[in-house]
């Protein structure tokens, strides 16, 4: 890691709406914000290489979630992004390595550089869904509106405390395997972004890499949702549709490493099931609550 790269611990949980879907912990206030607790173990795991952290501050009160304008929990949503957005702006990094979090928390810190960098940019986004739906879809989720916020379509008052946008032909999906819906597949096409199957990076990272290379930029921002890896061969995420292999995704990595100069690189959607199961455990033991 570059000394000039800021490590930013992003511990967003408001994007999603998804403790439905985890069956195995009752209490379902935990569980809504489990990307909160996943960003803090991203941030022990990952290692440290001297870089400065900036954790940003989140809001884990629970209390009721309000849609405001078809957009769960804006307000907070709002609040931290501006936040990030000053933390940025006191410290000018040249590269951003954030550790979320929902897959939101690769705005700001994204569309911070796109502001902040002369040279083009290309967008590598890593992930089992396209994450380009918006405000009145029936998902009010931050999360899912995450590149289409990047692109400069969603919620205008989210999108007017952004500080640029990307263009869609900077743009490559790669591991998309799930659109959940037919408007969903249309509008990939209509915003004209380009993807590749999870099978075609698992026999080679070469196709990637030829399309990354067209685009012509040399500046790389790489969005890496856990879900775009296969349940079977690691579960790390709430969505089960992923199907990267490890292997593939490390290999591809290096690539783009010795490639590119990676000026962005987030890490989004950690559930640490277990995790949450332990901490409940703990709250519970004596001494510990």
């Amino acid at each position: 890691m570059k000394p000039d790269t800021i490590r930013l611990v992003y511990p967003q949980w408001q994007g999603g709406d998804i403790a439905r879907w985890i069956d195995e912990i009752e209490d379902k206030a935990l569980a809504a914000r489990g990307y909160a607790l996943g960003a803090r173990l991203l941030d022990a795991l990952a290692p440290n290489c001297g870089q400065e952290t900036l954790t940003v501050p989140v809001d884990l009160t629970p209390g009721p979630r309000t849609v405001t304008e078809g957009v769960l929990d804006r307000a907070p949503i709002l609040r931290q992004t501006r936040a990030v957005l000053a933390m940025l702006d006191a410290r000018a990094p040249a590269r951003i390595v954030t550790l979320g979090g929902d897959c939101s928390t690769s705005v700001a810190p994204f569309t911070w550089i796109a502001a902040h960098t002369a040279e083009p940019l290309a967008l590598l986004w890593l992930d089992a869904h396209p994450d380009i739906t918006l405000p009145g879809d029936p998902y009010p989720g931050w999360h899912a509106m995450a590149l289409a916020a990047c692109l400069g379509h969603g919620d205008p008052t989210l999108l007017a405390a952004l500080p640029a946008k990307l263009p869609a032909d900077h743009v490559l999906l790669a591991g998309l395997c799930d659109w959940e819906r037919d408007e969903i597949r249309a509008r990939q096409q209509a915003f004209g972004l380009r993807h590749l199957s999870p099978e075609t990076l698992n026999e080679s990272p070469t196709p990637v890499l030829e399309a990354l290379h067209a685009i012509g930029a040399r500046k790389l921002l790489v969005h890496l949702d856990l879900d775009v890896l296969d349940p079977a061969e690691i579960r790390l995420a709430v969505g089960t549709s992923g199907k990267l292999t490890l292997a593939a995704l490390t290999t591809l990595m290096v690539a783009l490493n010795q490639t590119f100069d990676i000026v962005g690189l987030t890490i989004a959607e950690p559930m640490p099931r277990d995790a949450l199961r332990l901490q409940r455990l703990l709250a519970a033991l004596p001494l510990l609550s």
